[in-house]
């Protein structure tokens, strides 16, 4: 069964997404949080370990100031931005920052920006521009949910639209980011994304747009890539025994259906939100943490690792005060994530969407909550087989697709596979290997 596709052949289909994201994985920068000053200039003296880990691509939570009218905890929050033109202060300086995304760029690193575009602080340089706001009867502006310390833009203003364009070209154009990951991408019009990002990649053909959405609309002309909220709440189930390996078939399913072969899901087991408002990836998967993280890297999708899991931080970092991350005190996390990203790198069947292969399940003649697939492409098939149970399981593949002779991820071991072999996986056990 194909899941999810893949693959390409035709010159139109290599120019949908920048040639940089191919093979990339985004790293996830909590400024505030990553190092103990809390600055650009301290996160500038990882960025050559960061390299090394493998990652290509730096997404930076907002880096802007932060109102102060019904500001949450001591130092608010990043997403509610006072201007979109300037940066905290608590980080550094405009030019600090400059040199930061220079010299991620000379070590060969890309550097996206957290765009909040569906509202700005309460005291924002805007809010002088009373036609730029949704407003209340009495005048004040409107927010949504418990985001009291926010005021939500009016997109029936030609004007503010914009402005809002303006900001984001500055920031292309004057400080050479390399792209957007958009917050809450839907609470923004399509049609401002369908016109404004055609605009941005006028300045920078090679943009990469990323949308907080899992909403098919906003891939089909403005964003190249989504999130897989479902698909990584259903990874949380799956962990903690509420639901099975089905439900993951199911979700793939889905995604295939609604988004097509070419929009690139973003696939995570932590971020901002979840290890903030919902626990570690240690309190939300458990035992299964190692595996899903490999899952993560071997679907057809864009892996993105959080602040502080390279290293295994077990803390939740607090979202509007200062706090310093947890590593575990060993280097496990470290040589597993370097290991996984070096394994994906090596693989072109595993790049994302379209350029990768074809998601195809094999059939085998273990418990359904075995899942073995290949992704194949020319010259290169990789073969994954995870156990999503707490139970142990053997199973032998019955279909002559998987056959040949492998290596596994770590180099070492080597397989000759065909229907007399006998897999014998632990619980929550994965094996990812190489056709040699």
């Amino acid at each position: 069964m194909t899941i999810l596709a893949g693959g390409c052949t035709s010159r139109e289909q290599q120019e949908i997404h920048p040639q940089w994201i191919r093979n990339a994985v985004i790293y996830e920068v909590n400024t505030r949080q990553i190092t103990p000053e809390g600055t650009f200039n301290a996160f500038a003296g990882m960025l050559p370990r960061l390299r090394e880990l493998g990652v290509d691509v730096l997404w930076f939570m907002p880096i802007y100031p932060i109102g102060m009218e019904g500001r949450k905890g001591t130092l608010g929050s990043y997403y509610s931005i006072r201007d979109y033109g300037a940066v905290n202060p608590e980080f550094g300086t405009l030019e600090d920052f400059r040199l930061l995304v220079d010299k991620a760029h000379q070590l060969g690193m890309k550097v996206i920006l957290d765009w909040v575009a569906a509202h700005t602080s309460r005291d924002a340089v805007w809010l002088d521009r009373q036609d730029w706001y949704i407003r209340r009867p009495d005048g004040e502006p409107e927010f949504l949910y418990d985001w009291s310390d926010v005021a939500r833009l009016n997109y029936q203003s030609q004007p503010m639209r914009q402005a809002m364009l303006e900001k984001m070209l500055f920031w292309l154009e004057e400080v050479n980011v390399d792209g957007f990951r958009c917050d809450m991408a839907d609470l923004s019009p399509v049609d401002f994304w369908e016109w404004a990002v055609p605009e941005l990649r006028k300045a920078k053909p090679d943009i990469f747009m990323l949308a907080e959405s899992e909403n098919p609309v906003n891939t089909r002309r403005a964003f190249n890539a989504y999130y897989a909220w479902k698909l990584h709440h259903t990874m949380n189930s799956v962990a903690r025994g509420e639901k099975n390996a089905d439900s993951l078939r199911q979700c793939l399913d889905l995604m295939a259906r609604d988004f097509g072969p070419n929009s690139i899901p973003l696939l995570f087991t932590s971020n901002h939100d979840e290890n903030s408002w919902s626990g570690t990836e240690f309190e939300r998967m458990g035992d299964a943490v190692f595996q899903m993280a490999a899952f993560s890297f071997v679907l057809p999708g864009l892996p993105l690792i959080y602040t502080g899991q390279e290293v295994g931080n077990t803390k939740r970092l607090a979202f509007f005060e200062k706090d310093t991350l947890m590593p575990q005190q060993s280097d496990q996390f470290t040589d597993f994530y370097t290991r996984l990203i070096a394994f994906r790198k090596a693989s072109d069947a595993l790049q994302v969407p379209p350029y990768g292969g074809l998601l195809e399940e094999v059939p085998h003649s273990g418990p359904s909550d075995v899942f073995a697939f290949i992704r194949q492409t020319e010259g290169n098939r990789v073969l994954a087989l995870f156990n999503f149970s707490a139970q142990p399981a053997s199973l032998q593949l019955t279909a002559p697709q998987a056959e040949g002779t492998y290596k596994d991820w770590n180099g070492e071991d080597q397989y000759t596979i065909d229907a007399r072999f006998t897999w014998n996986l632990e619980p929550y056990g994965y094996r990812l290997l190489t056709l040699e």
